[in-house]
């Protein structure tokens, strides 16, 4: 079983806050719900970790259909709310790692990185026309490196010891590469 795991504990300090409750022009939902609802599509059994207090996120997110967890520590960064929320989805033969900001990912593109990671690949990656995107595949013997991630590094580490054995998904996903920083990114919709 592979877990889908959603990243949504950030401060949006870039955007000015609450990006991920910014509505998505023809998509019917808030930035956050719209990937949400995509990774769930892909891998039903989603964690997604937010902020504490973020009831009206944690809400929405679960409503969408993830499970929906708060990190205590998450002001201590990316890498520290990854490895609380692998550590809630533990049993998992690999996880599936997608960010919030990350709307317009297709549930192609992440059932893909789950396949491979489900076939024996222990990082997976989509690539768009050479460029390598998000959401990333771990298989289970990365378990103790994102178990031990802290700080706001991410898996970034974790990607590059892996380094040319990274199992490559060429994708015709262009929402594989577009995250929402500032709302100007938000106009134009899909790409």
């Amino acid at each position: 079983m592979i877990a889908g795991i959603l990243l949504a504990a950030g401060r949006a300090s870039r955007y000015g806050g609450a990006k991920l409750a910014a509505p998505l022009a023809g998509e019917g939902g808030s930035v956050g719900v719209v990937a949400c609802r995509n990774l769930v599509a892909a891998l039903p059994y989603s964690v997604a970790v937010v902020r504490p207090g973020d009831a009206a996120l944690a809400a929405a997110l679960q409503r969408a259909g993830a499970q929906v967890i708060a990190c205590p520590d998450a002001d201590r960064g990316m890498g520290t709310s990854l490895a609380f929320a692998v550590a809630a989805a533990h049993t998992a033969d690999g996880w599936v790692v997608a960010l919030a900001d990350m709307p317009w990912v297709g549930p192609s593109t992440m059932r893909a990185v789950a396949a491979a990671v489900a076939a024996g690949a222990e990082v997976a990656a989509p690539f768009h026309r050479g460029a390598r995107g998000h959401p990333v595949g771990f298989g289970r013997v990365c378990l103790p490196a994102l178990l031990a991630l802290a700080g706001d590094e991410g898996a970034r580490g974790i990607v590059a010891a892996w380094g040319g054995r990274v199992r490559r998904i060429d994708v015709d996903d262009p929402g594989c590469l577009r995250d929402v920083d500032r709302p100007a990114d938000l106009e134009g919709g899909r790409a």
